[in-house]
């Protein structure tokens, strides 16, 4: 099942996908798939080589930017660097999306006004505050 939340016209988060939903992400437009979910987190849970297995098979670009935590440079910077190079519209996922959008969001801080982000971060069902 997609809950694939959008958060401007390019990116998206969601919560845990699964390789059908890849399938999903691509009839809908999305190019690129960002993994912030690092394996073995939770028992069933896909592993991040299923899904770019998917996404590959799908046509989709795929980087694999786990986060334990809090975002650190390296993945703010990573996700910054994917989405602005991006082709086409930027699918994000980790357990429930939140590392996601924050990781974004973190990454966006400063160019974009930090009342924007905080709503386009509650139209999506997050609250950003305590990260940007």
């Amino acid at each position: 099942m997609t809950d694939f939340r959008t958060v401007t016209d390019t990116f998206s988060v969601s919560p845990q996908i699964n390789p059908a939903d890849v399938a999903a992400a691509a009839a809908q437009g999305f190019t690129l798939i960002i993994n912030n979910r690092p394996d073995g987190e939770a028992p069933g849970q896909p592993t991040g080589a299923q899904i770019e297995a998917a996404a590959r098979a799908a046509g989709l670009d795929y980087l694999n930017a786990p986060v334990v935590g809090r975002p650190g440079p390296a993945q703010v910077a990573a996700v910054r660097e994917a989405v602005a190079g991006a082709q086409g519209k930027v699918l994000a996922y980790c357990r429930s999306g939140t590392r996601s959008i924050c990781t974004w969001a973190m990454g966006q801080a400063g160019a974009v006004d930090r009342d924007q982000l905080l709503r386009l971060g509650s139209a999506a069902g997050y609250d950003l505050s305590p990260v940007i």
